[in-house]
C-alpha cells in the first residue's frame, strides 16, 4: 500500500509521500542513537519541561490537528478535537509524575544498601494505528520520552500528515533532534528495523497479524514489545441495570470512532427479562445518529477509514445474516450499503447497524467487527452471560451493568479481560495501565506501569 492522505468521505487523493530509502532509515536510527546518548543524560525537570511544552502546543493547535485527522482517516471533527485535547493531557500527566514512578526504591537486605533503579532502554519503535493517529502515538511517546528513551514512529500509512504533525510537535516543544522521529515507511520495513542492534524494543497497537508479526521479527532479537491488539469487547446488561443509561452508553461505546476502536463495546449481552426493552430503544437511538460529512460539527457518524474497512465489515454483516442474524436496522445484505445516498456515493460509509438471533456458536460471534456494527445477544441470567463474555479469543476491556454488589463482584473477578468497567463504558485514561489478555496482547500502557515497560528494572546492591 502506496503511503497516501486519502479523504474516506469523497475518495479524493489529496497527498501522496515517497517512502525512506534503506539508506534513509539506516541514518534515522544513526541520529536515535546518537541522541540517545546525550538525551538519557539530561533531568527529568528538562524533559517535563519540553512536554509541558508539546502539550501547549496540542491545544493551541487544536482546531488544525484535529482537521488533519479527519481528512485522513474520517473521525468527527469534535470527536477529533477531544482527542488532540487528551494528547496534551497525557503529555501533563507525565511531565508531573514521572519523577515519582521513576524514583529509586529501597529494599531492605544484607546489604549496606540496596535499592531498585529504572533506566532507558535507548531506541524505542511504534509501529501505530490510523483510527487514534495522535492519541496512540502520544500514550506511548509521553511515557517513553520522560523515562529517557527516544523513538522511531512507523504509522499507518493511511495517515502520513498526522505521523509527520507529531514529529514537527516534537521538535517545536524543544526535544533534541533525533530524539522522535517520524519514518515514512510500508510495514515491510519493520523487521529490518527490528534486526538494528540499536533499536532496542518495540510497540505495537494494531491487528492480531501484525503484532504476531512483530513479535515474531523482535523474538528472533530477543527484544521486549509491548502488543496493543484486537478486541471484541462484551457490553453485559443485566436486570437490576439503570436501563436508560444504560442504552445511551451502548451506543456511544459502540459508535466512538465511527465504530473503529479497540475497546469499542462490540457484543452486547442482554439478560432475557429487559432485552427487548433495551433492544427497542437502541433501535432508536440507532435511527437518530447523523451519518454524513465529518468536518459537519453536527454529524456522529463518519466514513470508515479505507475501503477494504468498508468491504470487510459489509463482508461480516453478510456472514452474520448467512449464520443466522437477523439485522434489524442498517445493513443491507445485497449491496454496501449507503451507495444509494448521492451525498454519500463517494465515500466508505456505513450504516449504523444491529444484528440480533446470532447463534453464540457461529464462527462469526467470536469475531472483532471493525465498524458500526452491534451484536446483540439475550441470556438467561449472570453465568450465561459471564460465560459469552469469555467465549472469544479477545481479553481488552469489558463493561457490565448491574446494581447488585454480588453481580458486581463476580463480573469484576470472573471476566477475562484487562479492564472491567461497572456502570460505565471503557475508556483509556493516563492515570490507568491499559492493555489486554489472550489476543488482545500484552504489556501495559499509560499509568506508572506503563512507563516501566521500556527500562532497565535495575538492582542494585552495595556494602
Amino acid at each position: 500500500m502506496g503511503i497516501a492522505t486519502i479523504n474516506p468521505a469523497t475518495g479524493e487523493t489529496i497527498q501522496t509521500f515517497e517512502g525512506l530509502s534503506d539508506a534513509a532509515i539506516a541514518r534515522a536510527i544513526d541520529m536515535a542513537q546518537q541522541s540517545f546518548e546525550q538525551y538519557r543524560r539530561t533531568s527529568l525537570a528538562q524533559r517535563a519541561t519540553w512536554l509541558h511544552a508539546a502539550a501547549s502546543l496540542l491545544v493551541d493547535e487544536r482546531e488544525l490537528f484535529a482537521k488533519t485527522m479527519t481528512v485522513e482517516m474520517g473521525k468527527p471533527i469534535a470527536a477529533a478535537v477531544a482527542e488532540v485535547e487528551k494528547c496534551a493531557a497525557v503529555c501533563r500527566y507525565y511531565a508531573d509524575h514521572a519523577e515519582q514512578f521513576l524514583a529509586p526504591v529501597t529494599i531492605e537486605t544484607d546489604a549496606s544498601h540496596s535499592y531498585v533503579m529504572y533506566q532507558p532502554l535507548g531506541v524505542v519503535l511504534a509501529v501505530m494505528p490510523w483510527n487514534f493517529p495522535f492519541w496512540q502515538v502520544f500514550r506511548f511517546a509521553a511515557p517513553a520520552l520522560m523515562a529517557g528513551n527516544v523513538a522511531l514512529l512507523k504509522h499507518a500509512s493511511n495517515v502520513p500528515q498526522s505521523a509527520l504533525a507529531i514529529a514537527d510537535i516534537f521538535k517545536r516543544a524543544g526535544f533534541p533532534d533525533g530524539v522522535f522521529q517520524t519514518l515514512l515507511i510500508g510495514a515491510d520495513k519493520v523487521a529490518q528495523i527490528m534486526t538494528d542492534q540499536r533499536v532496542k524494543a518495540a510497540t505495537l497497537t494494531g491487528s492480531e497479524s501484525a503484532g504476531a508479526s512483530l513479535a515474531a521479527a523482535a523474538g528472533t532479537q530477543i527484544k521486549k514489545t509491548v502488543l496493543e491488539l484486537g478486541g471484541s469487547d462484551p457490553f453485559i446488561v443485566l436486570e437490576s441495570a439503570d436501563l436508560e443509561t444504560a442504552v445511551a452508553t451502548a451506543v456511544t461505546a459502540r459508535m466512538i470512532n465511527n465504530g473503529q476502536s479497540c475497546i469499542a463495546a462490540k457484543r452486547f449481552i442482554v439478560q432475557e427479562s429487559i432485552a427487548d426493552a433495551f433492544t427497542q430503544k437502541l433501535v432508536e437511538k440507532y435511527a437518530a445518529l447523523k451519518i454524513g460529512d465529518p468536518l459537519l460539527p453536527e454529524v456522529q457518524i463518519g466514513p470508515l477509514a479505507t475501503p477494504a474497512i468498508l468491504q470487510e465489515v459489509h463482508q461480516q454483516v453478510q456472514d452474520c445474516i448467512a449464520a443466522g442474524g437477523k439485522v434489524l436496522i442498517g445493513g443491507d445484505p445485497d449491496a454496501v450499503p449507503t451507495r444509494s445516498d448521492p451525498a454519500l456515493s463517494q465515500g466508505n460509509f456505513y450504516p449504523p447497524t444491529i444484528v440480533a438471533n446470532l447463534p453464540h456458536t457461529a464462527a462469526i460471534a467470536r469475531e472483532e467487527i471493525f465498524g458500526p456494527v452491534a451484536m446483540l445477544f439475550r441470556v438467561t441470567d449472570l453465568d450465561a452471560a459471564i460465560h459469552l463474555a469469555n467465549d472469544t479469543p479477545f481479553g481488552l476491556g469489558s463493561s457490565a451493568w448491574t446494581q447488585i454488589p454480588a453481580e458486581r463482584d463476580r463480573l469484576i473477578a470472573e471476566i477475562e479481560a484487562g479492564s472491567v468497567f461497572i456502570n460505565g463504558m471503557v475508556k483509556s485514561d493516563p492515570r490507568l495501565p491499559f492493555g489486554g489478555i489472550k489476543r488482545s496482547g500484552y504489556g501495559r500502557e499509560l499509568g506508572s506501569q506503563g512507563i516501566l515497560e521500556f527500562v532497565n528494572v535495575k538492582t542494585v546492591w552495595v556494602k
